[in-house]
C-alpha cells in the first residue's frame, strides 16, 4: 500500500487528506489537511480503512492521502 507520493504505508500509520472528499451519507465533506490516525489496510491494494471522528469508519483510496 502506497500513498500519493509512493511512500509505503503500513497499518497504524498516520496520514493526511490531500483533497476535499465528499462522503456518501454525510452532510459535510472530509476536508483537505485532516489528519487520519491509525489506518488499516483495506480490501484492495489501493484502499485503506480509518475511523474518523464525526464520520465513523470509512474507506479512502490511497491516491487521496499522504503519510504524515
Amino acid at each position: 500500500m502506497k500513498d500519493s507520493n509512493n511512500t509505503p504505508l503500513q497499518a497504524g500509520d498516520n496520514v493526511t487528506i490531500i483533497k476535499d472528499l465528499k462522503v456518501k451519507g454525510a452532510s459535510n465533506p472530509l476536508k483537505r489537511g485532516t489528519l487520519v490516525k491509525n489506518i488499516k489496510e483495506g480490501k484492495s491494494e489501493n484502499e485503506l480503512e480509518a475511523k474518523i471522528p464525526g464520520f465513523g469508519v470509512i474507506v479512502i483510496k490511497t491516491e487521496f492521502v499522504k503519510k504524515a
